[in-house]
């Protein structure tokens, strides 16, 4: 009779010991608050979304939920931050679109978009809006047209960074009209604001979420919606296809992620509780409220989200010339 081999059963001991240990903390999870970050300033689009979900989901969840605001590098640094951070659930990225365009224009990321992160389910859907300073003479976007090509360069338009959607939905303007516009980008949408407003810059590409307040008491005037569709909240507003530029859409979402090595437990417990939320009237008000629509989706649903405009951006931005400013 073969005898064991006493380190082999005291290694599997351990092993097993761990795994057990391993799904017991899943299971048990979660046991303290959680951290969103959002790899934005406060007051932008993002920002305003996830503090929408975040009393009703921490009450989903039994525990505390706190927003902790990263900006920078067009949410590359709060990104990157999540990604190095323990694989215990209870850190966890709150971010938008960008996640996927920013690999297209940053050729250095101290992260993988899809090897560093799993997916735990998509939030809400909406287009970004073309504002304007009150003051700005160019009322309509036709008019913004015929200015930039009097004067090349001369008109510019902010973003809440390189590689947004925002940031894209001004590069494809540009393109699609045969203009020119310098792209200011800033750390987020709430700094952006804060200089169309204060007329530092007479155009901006923003979500709706972030300038909808700014537009319904005159700050900031609408001038179009990058969706297909018009905007619930502004249907006065026409969509950029309306306005002539063909095949124009640029469709913003936002969305949850964890690290990689995150326990699948702990991955479905909270995509189950975000769709929990997101079917609660009162979220879908709040989010109807800003220009967003609820969504929610699998985790699976997610990953093949991000799959697909990871190629899809990085076909845009080659053939858009669209690079990091």
């Amino acid at each position: 009779m073969r005898k064991s081999n006493p380190l082999v059963t005291i290694l599997t001991l351990a092993v097993s010991i761990l795994g057990f240990a391993q799904l017991a903390g899943a299971q048990s999870w979660p046991t303290k608050p959680l951290k969103f970050v959002v790899p934005y300033p406060p007051g932008g689009g993002t920002d305003v979304i996830a503090r929408i979900m975040q009393e009703p989901l921490g009450q989903a969840l039994g525990q505390q939920i706190i927003i902790d605001n990263r900006g920078g590098a067009g949410g590359s640094i709060g990104t990157d931050i999540v990604a190095k951070s323990p694989a215990d659930g209870y850190t966890v990225l709150f971010t938008l679109s960008s996640h996927t365009i920013n690999p297209a224009i940053y050729p250095k990321l101290a992260f993988d978009t899809e090897k560093d992160f799993l997916p735990v389910s998509l939030v809400a859907s909406l287009p970004q809006i073309l504002v304007a300073n009150p003051e700005f003479p160019a009322k309509t976007v036709k008019e913004v047209v015929q200015m930039a090509k009097a004067k090349p360069d001369a008109v510019s338009y902010a973003s809440v960074g390189n590689g947004s959607p925002g940031h894209l939905a001004g590069a494809m303007m540009a393109s699609s009209a045969g203009i020119t516009m310098m792209h200011i980008p800033y750390r987020g949408g709430g700094p952006a604001i804060t200089d169309v407003i204060a007329g530092q810059v007479p155009l901006l590409w923003v979500s709706i979420p972030a300038a909808a307040n700014y537009v319904k008491t005159g700050k900031l005037r609408a001038l179009a919606v990058s969706t297909v569709k018009r905007s619930p909240v502004f249907p006065d507003v026409p969509t950029m296809a309306e306005l002539g530029f063909k095949d124009y859409e640029v469709d913003s979402w936002y969305a949850m992620f964890v690290p990689v090595g995150t326990p699948q437990t702990i991955v479905d417990t909270l995509y189950k509780a975000t769709v929990k939320v997101l079917a609660e009237p009162a979220v879908k008000e709040k989010l109807i409220g800003q220009g967003a629509e609820a969504v929610g989706s699998t985790p699976a649903q997610l990953g093949a989200i991000v799959k697909a405009e990871l190629v899809k951006w990085k076909k845009v931005t080659k053939e858009s010339g669209i690079k990091a400013e």
